[in-house]
């Protein structure tokens, strides 16, 4: 998983009735890129996060830059 500042963690409920979770992404403490991340959510609380295989990067701002290998 690769996730920069700014980018959207967006987390899936395990169980029925738990909602998704979004969180914005404050600070990367990997390197290149890489978990874990300082992620703030809706209600302002801040947290440490590795995330595991529910959750999904939601990336924002230019990617030109990220995507521009691919081709």
């Amino acid at each position: 998983m690769e996730a920069h500042k700014g980018d959207r963690l967006l987390t899936h409920g395990r169980t029925v009735g738990q909602h998704d979770r979004v969180a914005e992404i404050v600070e990367v403490l990997g390197d290149r890129g890489t978990p874990p991340y300082r992620v703030r959510f809706g209600d302002g609380h801040e947290h440490l996060l590795a995330p595991g295989p529910d959750t999904v990067v939601q990336h924002t701002g230019c990617t030109a830059g990220r995507d521009a290998d691919i081709t």
